[in-house]
């Protein structure tokens, strides 16, 4: 197990299988010593944690919550990670994240839910973990869900 593994499992979490591409891409590309992945939903056991748009309100997804189905994708791209590179130790910095938040149109605090992402990436890395980064509000995500996530990590030999 690598130690990032090791500081995730201490977390209460698990790197999960990668999750199969839900149309014609592959769930992550490495390019010389740089790991894209495409972009993550909050699937766990192959079923979607949360679906619907982000916002304050009745009906809508509460931004705490989205918050955690931001670091549930954030987990789903470390496994995308390893499924290329295979031990996550050879990750030497988090490069750039993009997340995207579906919001309700009056929602402006897509900063703080992709902060879930953020910090996840954050505790498993370390150092390495710091990174440049974007928070997008949209009108609709895949499958109606309310985050995505995708990362851009450098790897070594």
């Amino acid at each position: 197990m690598s130690a990032v593994e090791e500081r995730l499992a201490a977390l209460g979490h698990t790197v999960p299988e990668v999750v199969p591409p839900v149309a014609a891409y592959v769930p992550a590309l490495q390019q010389g010593e740089l790991v894209y992945t495409s972009g993550q939903l909050p699937m766990v056991d192959g079923a979607l944690a949360g679906t619907g748009k982000v916002g304050e309100g009745e009906g809508l997804v509460d931004p705490d919550e989205a918050k955690r189905l931001a670091g549930l994708c954030a987990l789903n791209a470390i496994a995308a990670v390893k499924s290329l590179v295979g031990d996550l130790d050879k990750v030497t910095r988090v490069v750039k994240v993009v997340g995207f938040v579906a919001s309700d149109p009056s929602f402006t605090g897509q900063p703080g839910v992709i902060n879930g992402a953020s910090e996840l990436l954050g505790e498993a890395f370390g150092d390495a973990g710091i990174h440049a980064r974007s928070a997008v509000g949209v009108a609709v995500l895949p499958l109606d869900t309310p985050v995505e996530v995708e990362i851009t990590v450098a790897v070594s030999a």
